[in-house]
């Protein structure tokens, strides 16, 4: 999905390897046992969540109004 992300926004292209990096903290953490690397999985996750909201939020006022409003 990262390849048909390179013509739509600069938010998309960010988010999709951070999914791939919090999938692999997150397993390397259930792995290994290490609460540690859960932890940072949980503020990957938090930061994903906010940058998948802002992208989605871009997207639809961008398309509302015509122009860019939001950066992407």
């Amino acid at each position: 999905m990262f390849v048909s992300t390179l013509k739509i926004s600069r938010g998309f292209q960010i988010l999709f390897p951070t999914l791939t990096l919090l999938f692999f903290v997150l397993g390397l953490g259930a792995l290994t046992g290490n609460s540690t690397m859960n932890i940072i999985g949980g503020y990957v996750g938090i930061f994903i969540g906010l940058l998948a909201m802002y992208s989605g939020m871009e997207e639809i006022i961008n398309e509302i109004y015509g122009n860019k409003v939001l950066t992407t």
